[in-house]
């Protein structure tokens, strides 16, 4: 039994809900999809209990930003908080974070952040066959924070949510857990107030984690994966 986890962002209640919830499956596997870092404001913490746990990481988007030191090219907000962000992490922890996989493969299932153009950056939004590695039987992947499991033509693919900012309208925290080949999609609420106090005393304004509430992007949007006609 395995769990698939993705896109923490520096949320740390909502991780420390997802690994207690998932010790209570008997996981002796976590992959964890990217993007440990950004958003919100104790990365560091979130980097240490995936380090302690042994927990592999795929390169998201957001922790290439800590690596290399480059900034979002889509926003400043994400930029400032990155920034921010540099100030608070370790260099030991940014170490662990540069280890981070592009991709893992484990037989016919694949595992990565975005897509197959990018496995760092592309956003899948709309599915196709081509979006699954002729190799694979089985796609996760991340980015979205769009918890979805889909038959594409035969094979799967499955992004299990994002744990520290869901987007698809529910607020609660989402993982996915793998029992003899078949996929459960889970949620599991957590202490989100907590989050918005760190964030405060961190100084960060109200619209950084208020859509936390509603499970949104910043800013309000809902979104949605679908099945390409």
């Amino acid at each position: 039994m395995i769990a698939i986890i993705s896109d923490i962002h520096g949320n740390l209640p909502a991780l420390r809900a997802v690994l207690d919830r998932i010790d209570t499956f008997g996981c002796r596997t976590v992959v964890s999809l990217g993007d440990v870092v950004g958003y919100y404001a104790e990365p560091g913490p979130c980097i240490d209990l995936l380090r302690e746990r042994g927990i592999v990481n795929i390169l998201g988007n957001h922790d290439h930003y800590i690596v290399s030191g480059e900034g979002c090219p889509r926003s400043k907000l994400v930029s400032d908080i990155t920034e921010y962000q540099r100030g608070i992490i370790s260099a030991d922890q940014v170490s662990w974070l540069a280890q981070s996989r592009r991709y893992l493969v484990d037989g016919s299932t694949w595992f990565m952040h975005g897509g197959l153009l990018d496995p760092v950056d592309q956003y899948l939004y709309s599915i196709s066959q081509a979006d699954i590695p002729p190799e694979a039987d089985t796609l996760f992947a991340g980015h979205t924070h769009v918890q979805v499991l889909l038959d594409v033509h035969g094979k799967t693919f499955c992004n299990p949510g994002a744990v520290g900012q869901p987007r698809d309208g529910d607020p609660r925290a989402a993982f996915a857990v793998v029992t003899d080949g078949r996929i459960e999609l889970q949620r599991v609420a957590y202490d989100i107030d907590g989050t918005a106090f760190r964030m405060k005393q961190a100084g960060f304004p109200a619209r950084c984690y208020e859509n936390l509430y509603i499970g949104a992007q910043i800013g309000g949007r809902i979104d949605r994966i679908t099945l390409a006609e």
